[in-house]
Parts: structure tokens; C-alpha cells; sequence
């Protein structure tokens, strides 16, 4: 038998990764497509299978359209492009990939906190001006010891877990905050577990974001949100664009309330129009220079990560459509 998998929004269409592990079993459909009305709705309708990274919804009307579908799966980690709870009215799956980029995210985060406290971008733009007078190591922003200094997770997943090791490989004191985790989790970790969201806030000098998206964590970081963090504190987001409100941060920024922050993700993405926050900072305004940082979604690649994600994401179909082995299933 062979199975129909539509992919809506592969932006590499080759599909070499996947047709090595499914080979004659599936056949692929492949768009590079946002909008789902692009896609002819009998395509929608015959799929077996949905494979879809996380630049199409799959909202509740795509859901109506599945008429023979078993099983979405989400290319990547967050699922909140898909509507999860039509599909599990629909009887359909929706699996996610969760084993791998953990490392590729954990360095990436770490990296734009020390792009950000080692002045790098301050200390390339004054060489590439002058490199003569450029040579010169004070008066920069940000700059600062990090040994001693506190680094909070908010959530503490498998990245959030990776990022805190490597912050305390750092000589950094860890604390987390995480409400879904079980009591205890902490002694298995080795690290302090505050009580509170404005405890971690008031403590840390770092604050990094290891939540999912959804409609208790949607712009989580708003003005009350960054009001509540210790004066000088940075702010890394490389979990999901919409925590937070890129306003809400350019505001902080500006005041000076927030000494600095590195994203790798934004709520839309690409970011247009674009945000006041990125307009100065592409502007080099002055108010702006060497506190902010901005990478586009790349936390999870390396290619060893990309050929992973890929590679998982077929075994999952597989798995489900020839096999009828259910894994990571987020509908439960």
C-alpha cells in the first residue's frame, strides 16, 4: 500500500531525507505554501497524512477539509500552528518532533547572552569603523561579569534544562520556574526551583524563555511582565516569537529598564512590517547600539539537526501509518 502525505509548506522541496526513510511506502504532495487555501482542497481531503513545518496553520477549517487523515506531524518542537484540539475531535493524531535541536538551541541561547555581555557587537562595529581608534575595549553597553551573576529559566524542559547547564558551566547561580513540573524535580536536577513567576523576575539577571506557546503564555512578556524584572537584566527568547509583546520589549529597552535582549524568534515572522523595536536597531540608533540581537529562527540548525528533524519526522509516519505506533502525541 501506498500512503499520501501532503507537506503544505516544505521551503526545501527535495525531500531526499524523507524519501530515504519512507521509500516506496509514501507518496509525497509537496507545496511551499502559507496559505492553505493554495492548495486544491481534494489534496487536503485524499492526504493519509499531514507533514507540516511551521510556516502554514492548520486551523480548524484545514481540520474540516481531512476527511481521510490519520496523523499530522509537526516538522519541529512547538505545535501551536496547529489546531490540536479539531484534529483530536477529528480523531486525528498530531505528533511532534522533539528529539532533536535540543543541543543546537541550548548553545544558541547561551550565545546570544554572550554576544550581549561580551560586547561583541559594540567591539566588531567600532573595528570595522576604525580599526585604530576602534581598539579600545571600555565603553561599550552591557558589558559584564557573568560569574556569580543569576540565571533564570522560565520553564524547564529538555532546553531549559540543556540552557541551565550550560549557564552554570559558566559560573552562573541557576534558579527555574516551572508550575507543570512534578514536586521533587528539582533535587533531580540540582537546581533551585523558585515558588513564583515575580520571584525568578526579581532575581535573575538573565531571564530565558523555555515555554510552549498557548493561551497562557501568549505575549507573557509584557510591560508588567518586564516592570517586574531586576533593573539591568537581559532578556533571550528562542522558544516561540509570540511569549512575547515585541513592543512591550522595545519600550523596556528604550527607558533603559531593560538592559539588553537577544530573539531568535518573533511573532511574525518575517518580521513585516517591521516592528519599531527591529527599525532601530537595523537604523543604529544610538539608544540601541550593542543591547539587542537578532537571529532569524536559526536556534535549531545545524545540519546534523536539520537532517534529524527530518529524518524523525518520516520515522513518526511510518511508525503510525504502517505500523500503528502512536509517538509523541500531543492531543492527549
Amino acid at each position: 500500500m501506498t500512503y499520501k502525505v501532503l507537506v503544505p509548506d516544505a521551503h526545501r522541496r527535495d525531500l531526499d531525507i524523507e524519501r530515504a526513510v519512507t521509500g516506496s511506502l509514501v507518496e509525497y504532495s509537496v507545496h511551499d505554501e502559507t496559505d492553505a487555501a493554495a492548495i486544491a482542497d481534494a489534496q487536503w481531503q485524499s492526504c493519509d497524512a499531514v507533514l507540516v513545518w511551521h510556516r502554514m496553520r492548520i486551523d480548524a477549517a484545514v481540520v474540516a477539509k481531512l476527511d481521510n487523515c490519520k496523523l499530522v506531524v509537526r516538522v519541529g518542537v512547538g505545535f501551536d500552528n496547529v489546531d490540536v484540539t479539531a484534529c483530536k475531535a477529528r480523531g486525528i493524531t498530531v505528533s511532534n518532533v522533539p528529539n532533536y535541536g535540543t543541543t543546537e538551541v541550548a548553545d544558541h541561547a547561551i550565545a546570544l547572552m554572550l554576544y550581549l555581555v561580551r560586547g561583541l557587537g559594540s567591539y566588531e562595529r567600532r573595528l570595522r569603523a576604525d580599526p585604530a581608534t576602534g581598539f579600545l575595549a571600555e565603553d561599550v553597553p552591557v558589558v559584564r561579569r557573568i560569574r556569580g551573576s543569576t540565571f533564570g529559566a522560565v520553564g524547564m524542559g529538555r532546553i531549559g534544562t540543556a540552557v541551565v547547564r550550560r549557564a552554570m558551566a559558566h559560573d552562573m547561580t541557576a534558579i527555574y520556574y516551572d508550575p507543570f513540573l512534578p514536586e521533587g524535580h528539582d533535587l533531580g536536577v540540582g537546581v533551585e526551583r523558585v515558588g513564583s513567576l515575580e520571584d525568578l523576575l526579581a532575581r535573575s539577571d538573565v531571564v530565558s524563555l523555555h515555554t510552549p506557546l498557548n493561551d497562557m503564555t501568549r505575549r507573557m512578556v509584557d510591560d508588567g511582565f518586564l516592570a517586574a524584572m531586576k533593573p539591568g537584566a537581559i532578556l533571550i527568547n528562542i522558544a516561540r516569537g509570540g511569549l512575547v509583546d515585541i513592543d512591550a520589549v522595545e519600550r523596556a529597552l528604550r527607558s533603559g529598564r531593560l538592559e539588553a535582549a537577544g530573539l531568535d524568534v518573533l511573532p511574525k515572522e518575517p518580521p513585516v512590517p517591521e516592528p519599531a523595536l527591529i527599525a532601530a536597531w537595523r537604523g543604529n540608533e544610538p539608544w540601541i547600539a550593542g543591547r539587542f540581537i537578532l537571529t532569524p529562527h536559526a536556534a535549531f540548525y545545524s545540519e546534523a539537526g536539520y537532517v534529524d528533524m527530518r529524518t524523525f519526522s518520516a520515522q513518526i509516519l511510518i511508525d503510525h501509518l504502517v505500523h500503528g505506533k502512536i509517538r509523541n502525541d500531543v492531543t492527549q
